[in-house]
């Protein structure tokens, strides 16, 4: 028996004996007892009432495979692969397993509640708490070659901020090149990994997505950060409805930037730059200047006394300079 089962029969805050969640689940009292310890030991916060049972204390937002799937329109839920999972090393990691099962054409999608092993930018470690945010990643191919994807990662920063935007989230920023960005600090981030061509001119691609929803502590995260609840407490977000509406963002972006480049996403992406008119250094300080937004390729313009320099994605990570 998962522990999720004993979570989902609690969720709704009320007390449960613990004979009516034996018979629910058809074991017996001792092992509704071990799963709601392991809960437990998982974050979750249940009150246990002498000679009443158990009552859920934290908030729960389950993730649900049927619940992403039937908001999608008929169309995408037949061209996408979705498996929702309680655990994964890496959803990434996860859609580059699964692609060899799947059927040509197909796109993998995998969303974890957990992740033990998620990556930020260059390796760095994502911070992954159970039951609170959505890590998602999806498996997507590209005509043209590599020379084609130029700015990619800028195009599913829009996807996603759109996405979020028609949601009801205000004042979503993109910083250059992955990050989402909400009243100033840190909501969320993207990983474009290039995994190779399948077959001459068709790139295949990873694209994974950390978004903060639920997130309330995180005591060991280095820099300023928010999540969706932090913003707009009183928003009743959902986990399901927001993966369903970034798999039609982030699949419909991948549709448009196939058909039409890059160009259509300039403006929007310029619209939303956290940077732009800012004093910056980049490339350990060699460069300094004021953030001039994007080119046609993506790029990050920096405009000095010295003229304007494009910082190519990849090569540095920008900061506001000191003062």
């Amino acid at each position: 028996m998962k522990a999720n089962l004993v979570i989902g029969l609690l969720a709704d805050g009320q007390v449960h004996s613990g004979e009516s969640l034996a018979n629910q689940l058809a074991v017996s009292r001792t092992a509704v007892w071990k799963q709601v310890r392991k809960a437990m030991e998982q974050g979750y916060r249940i009150e246990t009432i002498r000679g009443k049972g158990y009552r859920m204390l934290t908030r729960v937002d389950l993730l649900s495979r049927n619940a992403v799937l039937e908001r999608l329109d008929s169309n995408l839920r037949q061209r996408v692969d979705l498996s929702v999972l309680d655990e994964v090393d890496s959803t990434n990691a996860e859609v580059i397993r699964r692609q060899a099962e799947i059927s040509p054409g197909t796109i993998p999608v995998c969303i974890a509640d957990c992740q033990t092993a998620g990556r930020g930018r260059r390796g760095r470690p994502w911070r992954s708490p159970r039951g609170e945010n959505i890590y998602i990643s999806f498996g997507l191919t590209f005509p043209g070659g590599f020379a084609m994807l130029d700015g990619l990662s800028l195009v599913f920063g829009v996807a996603i901020a759109e996405a979020l935007e028609v949601a009801g989230a205000q004042d979503i920023g993109l910083k250059w090149p992955n990050d989402l960005y909400c009243s100033g600090r840190k909501l969320g981030g993207i990983l474009v990994e290039l995994q190779g061509e399948l077959e001459e001119g068709v790139v295949r691609v990873i694209v994974g997505v950390g978004l903060n929803v639920h997130m309330t502590a995180a005591p060991d995260v280095d820099q300023p950060w928010t999540s969706l609840a932090r913003e707009l407490d009183g928003q009743d977000w959902q986990r399901n409805a927001l993966a369903s509406a970034l798999v039609t963002s982030v699949v419909g972006a991948a549709d448009e930037f196939s058909a039409s480049g890059f160009s259509p996403f300039r403006e929007r992406w310029q619209g939303r730059d956290i940077f732009s008119g800012r004093q910056l250094a980049a490339k350990q300080g060699e460069v300094a200047g004021t953030g001039r937004g994007i080119d046609d390729q993506g790029n990050y313009l920096i405009e000095s006394t010295d003229g304007v320099e494009a910082v190519r994605a990849g090569e540095i990570s920008l900061r506001v300079a000191a003062p």
